[in-house]
């Protein structure tokens, strides 16, 4: 039997990788764009991070709720969703931002312009039910 992933020493060597190296990580994260996205528990009310490959556009950052491709959405998604306004690292950036849920349309369109530049979120939504949702981090 497989060894089951430890998710949480994965992230923790993700966001060390990212703060050695100006805002960049290897392993999965190898070439592709990074943030971090702190995040307080909707019920512990503890703060956590989650490296995650946004959609940058222009000024604008998304994210996405994939989780992979799993049936239900990350428990940081919840806990955006419960306390939008927090602090996201970009590059060597760090900064305020509110979170907002994309509806519709326009969440259509921007999980399109992701799975045209990471494919593999496309096989994420193939794979689930659910409809992954999209959160734009806003900048004040």
């Amino acid at each position: 039997m497989a060894d089951a992933i430890d998710f949480d020493e994965m992230n923790r060597t993700v966001i060390r990788e990212f703060h050695e190296s100006g805002g960049k990580a290897g392993g999965v994260f190898e070439g592709k764009p990074l943030v971090l996205v702190h995040h307080t528990g909707a019920k512990s009310g503890t703060v956590r991070i989650a490296p995650l490959v946004p959609l940058l556009d222009g000024d604008r950052i998304f994210i996405f709720a994939s989780k992979g491709g799993a049936d239900t959405n990350p428990d940081w998604y919840h806990n955006l969703v419960a306390h939008p306004d927090t602090v996201v690292e970009l590059g060597t950036e760090s900064f305020p931002v509110t979170a907002r849920v994309l509806a519709g349309a326009e969440r259509d369109d921007v999980y399109a312009k992701q799975s045209a530049v990471q494919p593999q979120f496309g096989e994420y939504q193939r794979k689930t039910e659910r409809l992954i949702p999209v959160i734009e981090l806003q900048r004040p």
